[in-house]
């Protein structure tokens, strides 16, 4: 398969990411969008590792990396929107005003 059809994907899975960044008002939903945008990258990784052959194993460690990073963002991101549930009893980002003076 050639790769512009996973560039096509990936471009469509980041742009549906970044949609939901900006449009939702969900904390878990724009954790979800994050994620996302994060596999569109690495189906991006691994599409060009895969064109260059041999010399594409950089692009899958660089894959690697990101589900770990993906991982720890998870683990991190739903233990703060737990904290802020219980303390506020809501996950509307704007109704999130702990930093604002």
């Amino acid at each position: 398969m050639p790769v512009s059809y996973f560039l096509v994907l990936s471009a469509f899975l980041f742009s549906v990411g970044v949609y939901g960044v900006l449009a939702r008002r969900n904390a878990v939903l724009v954790l979800l969008s994050i994620e996302l945008m994060l596999n569109a990258v690495n189906i991006n990784l691994v599409a060009f590792s895969a064109a260059m052959g041999e010399a594409g194993v950089p692009g899958q460690v660089f894959a690697l990396f990101i589900i770990a990073v993906a991982a720890a963002e998870v683990g991190v991101g739903l233990a703060v929107v737990i904290l802020i549930y219980r303390n506020m009893r809501t996950v509307d980002v704007g109704e999130m005003s702990l930093m604002k003076w």
